[in-house]
């Protein structure tokens, strides 16, 4: 199973297609011995990108812990904004508590600097707030990061992408999440920014079969798969991830996907999916066909 590598947009960076998102091992408390098996699993595999945030409970901790002798080897980006509990008396997206959560991030993923600090899913005003979007390049300017980054969706992210002050997005896209395709990567392009999907096979939200989720997360994609009915979709659990991550990273102008687990089998599994190449053109045209003639006005990017 060969890894595949592609540049990030103007930065430069060769990161691997497949990368690793640290949402999972942090919400759903993974043991540290675990998330060792599962970075070390995918490092020696070929993955190379890392992402995580603040907010994602101890994952950055679990992570620069895991780290913490092959730094050297991963693209490693985090996100910024949320004010964690443990200082409940600022607010998110406060100047002072954002300079300040960016050094947390630091000292959680023992380094002295990250590849990308990302926003994370800020609102218009935010972005349009100087006193902010100063806090996240004085910190590049510091060496803190290398790149600056927004993480978000729909209109905001257009607006991110217009402002021509970031270097990468991360966006939703997905079998289940296209606005992205038409609203948002044309633009992306345009600027030559890296893109990072988040959720690229829609939380895998088939496998629940035909009673919904329990998780709020997941829900709006069983919603809207119960509506799409992909043909793919019948066949075996795997085989279906297998198809909607090869859409994702087939989609014109995807850097990475990055994609959770806490299982290290997962590891191969997602490898092998993605080292199948893209969907054939009639396959992934279909996909998008059936998403233009079912899709509501209302699914939008989801966060």
């Amino acid at each position: 199973m060969a890894i595949e590598y592609r540049v990030l947009g103007k930065t430069g960076i060769r990161v691997s297609a497949l990368g690793f998102g640290g949402s999972e091992i942090g919400y759903q408390e993974v043991a540290q011995r675990t998330v060792d098996k599962i970075l070390g699993t995918a490092l020696d595999a070929g993955i190379n990108v890392i992402d995580t945030a603040e907010c994602y409970a101890n994952g950055e901790q679990l992570i620069g812990k895991a780290l913490a002798h092959r730094r050297a080897e991963v693209t490693l980006m985090t996100k910024c904004g949320h004010a964690r509990l443990d200082s409940a008396s600022q607010p998110d997206w406060d100047p002072k508590m954002l300079a300040s959560s960016i050094d947390r991030s630091l000292k959680n993923l023992r380094t002295d600097h990250v590849d990308v600090m990302q926003f994370h899913s800020c609102s218009k005003e935010t972005l349009r707030d100087d006193r902010v979007v100063e806090v996240l390049t004085r910190a590049r300017d510091a060496g803190k990061t290398r790149y600056i980054g927004y993480s978000g969706d729909s209109d905001v992210a257009v607006l991110a992408v217009e402002m021509v002050i970031f270097d990468t997005l991360q966006i939703s896209l997905s079998i289940a999440d296209q606005e992205a395709i038409d609203v948002v990567m044309p633009k992306a392009a345009a600027r030559g920014m890296g893109v990072i999907v988040k959720r690229p096979i829609a939380n895998a939200a088939w496998r629940s079969g035909t009673k919904p989720p329990a998780d709020w997360y997941t829900q709006p994609y069983w919603d809207r798969l119960q509506k799409l009915r992909y043909d793919f979709l019948q066949s075996e659990v795997e085989e279906a991830a297998a198809v909607a991550l090869r859409f994702t990273l087939g989609t014109a102008g995807v850097s990475t996907a990055i994609v959770g687990t806490t299982r290290v089998e997962r590891i191969a599994q997602n490898i092998g999916y993605a080292s199948r190449g893209a969907l054939p053109t009639s396959e992934y045209e279909a996909i998008r066909a059936r998403w233009k003639s079912v899709a509501r006005s209302d699914w939008t990017g989801q966060r």
